[in-house]
């Protein structure tokens, strides 16, 4: 298997949720591009931060573990960060989703501005 096959998966995930959202009229359909393209991102972020073999950078006195196999930690917290203010926002873009539905009776963006007046 080719070594960069993740790396174009993450590139093909991120342009599906860019093509969501740009030619898509259905405000769920919208949701999920910025949901796809999100995860693609986060998924490249790991990837970026995996090394074959590494252990957690956790120091203890019993074992000694050279520090160039140890993984550095911040692109897992970015992750994790990243994944909760992602949860957070498509909870508000279905909220969101879901007052315009009560308002206009329908998701589709054009439809919607049509009804405007």
């Amino acid at each position: 298997m080719n070594a960069h096959m993740p790396y174009i998966l993450c590139l093909i995930l991120f342009c599906i949720g860019i093509y969501a959202v740009l030619s898509k009229r259905n405000i769920i359909k919208i949701i999920l591009g910025v949901v796809i393209a999100e995860y693609a991102v986060n998924l490249f972020l790991i990837l970026v931060a995996y090394k074959a073999g590494g252990r957690a950078a956790i120091f203890s006195t019993t074992e000694h573990i050279a520090p160039q196999s140890m993984v550095d930690p911040l692109p897992h917290a970015l992750v994790l960060t990243s994944i909760v203010i992602g949860l957070a926002t498509t909870a508000f873009m279905i909220a969101l989703a879901i007052r315009l539905y009560g308002k206009y009776g329908t998701f589709d963006i054009t439809r919607m501005r049509e009804l405007r007046g």
